[in-house]
């Protein structure tokens, strides 16, 4: 077997305080792994690759209290060692009083942070009451120690008409002028999200065209400019039945074989590709059972069952079985033909 470029390796050693209804990982039950476990599998994919990088999370970052350990951890175990992404823990922010400053010691400028809406949506949407409150402590204490809070919307059909609230809230804390105080940009975007993990459940309340002239129009500039888009159109993407209809005759198939891939490895040792959502069908293999060998061989070959399927079965054969052409919600192409094939390996693994 040859040697891929790079491979990224995330550990979900503690899981995640919260239960986000967008959360496209899904809402595994947390584990407890140990840090041997993280040494175990850095030590199991290295041989794979020319470089690889172990990460101790994939779903909360900083969750658990030794998180300064892990980090220098991480940093001995990888040939390259990422910045620490521009994500935080506001769980962990609001209960530690270092963690602020630790996060700037290592270079984070900024932070996303993630809203519903009012108090009440936000704390609902996370799963988890008192997450409003301590999102909007987290900003003060990041802009005390030079950090910039970006802000993530999540918009559907159930809190679009809260969005006039987000934008009392920037003006109420004053982000724009705050971020400028400490040289950075204010950044807020709003969006979907894609229709996987806990997300697809939220299905039926996709937005469609006509919900986009409810976004007030500050927002949507903020949004455009994030993404770089001309129109709200383009960020949130054609309704199902013009993508049905542009996809049914494609006869392309899907790999997603990689020289730089990254996995996921749940508390179980369970092993998955970062493609979409950590379901069954795309599992490769469990690296305590099979071996670093075996998933190796299962993800170049094709072997998971979702692996096989999407790369046997044109994209347009699934759209047949699995599309609704009656739907004006709206998708981007890459994410509509991740979310057939999701649905075409669930009736089919």
């Amino acid at each position: 077997m040859d040697k891929l470029n790079k491979i990224i390796i995330g550990v979900d050693m503690a899981g995640c305080p919260n239960r986000c209804k967008h959360c496209w990982l899904g809402a595994a039950p947390n584990g407890k792994m140990e840090k041997e476990d993280v040494v175990f599998v850095a030590n199991a994919f290295r041989p794979y690759a020319n470089k690889s990088e172990i990460i101790s999370w994939y779903r909360e970052p900083d969750f658990r209290d030794d998180y300064k350990e892990l980090w220098d951890l991480e940093c001995q175990l990888s040939d390259e060692k990422t910045p620490h992404f521009e994500l935080m823990s506001y769980w962990r922010m609001v209960r530690d009083k270092d963690y602020a400053e630790w996060l700037y010691s290592i270079g984070v400028r900024k932070c996303q942070l993630t809203l519903f809406g009012s108090e009440k949506t936000t704390d609902y949407y996370v799963g988890r009451k008192g997450a409003y409150s301590e999102i909007v402590k987290s900003i003060d204490i990041l802009f005390k120690h030079g950090i910039a809070p970006r802000i993530q919307v999540f918009v559907n059909k159930d809190n679009i008409e809260e969005l006039p609230f987000i934008e009392e809230f920037m003006d109420n804390l004053e982000l724009e002028s705050r971020c400028k105080e400490i040289g950075q940009e204010f950044q807020l975007f709003v969006h979907s999200g894609s229709c996987e993990g806990e997300n697809e459940k939220l299905y039926e309340i996709i937005v469609t065209k006509e919900d986009l002239n409810r976004i007030p129009e500050k927002l949507a500039a903020l949004t455009l400019k994030h993404f770089a888009k001309e129109n709200l159109q383009q960020v949130f993407g054609k309704p199902e039945k013009d993508l049905i209809k542009e996809l049914l005759g494609n006869k392309e198939t899907t790999s997603i074989i990689s020289t730089f891939p990254v996995f996921y490895v749940d508390a179980n040792f369970n092993v998955y590709p970062n493609v979409t959502q950590p379901s069954p069908w795309w599992c490769l293999g469990n690296l305590k059972a099979d071996g670093a060998e075996q998933i190796m061989d299962n993800y170049i070959n094709n072997k998971s069952k979702a692996q096989h399927l999407i790369n046997h079965i044109p994209i347009g054969e699934m759209v047949s079985l699995c599309g609704n052409p009656d739907s004006e919600r709206l998708f981007s192409k890459e994410e509509y033909i991740l979310y057939i094939q999701n649905q075409f390996c669930k009736i089919n693994c």
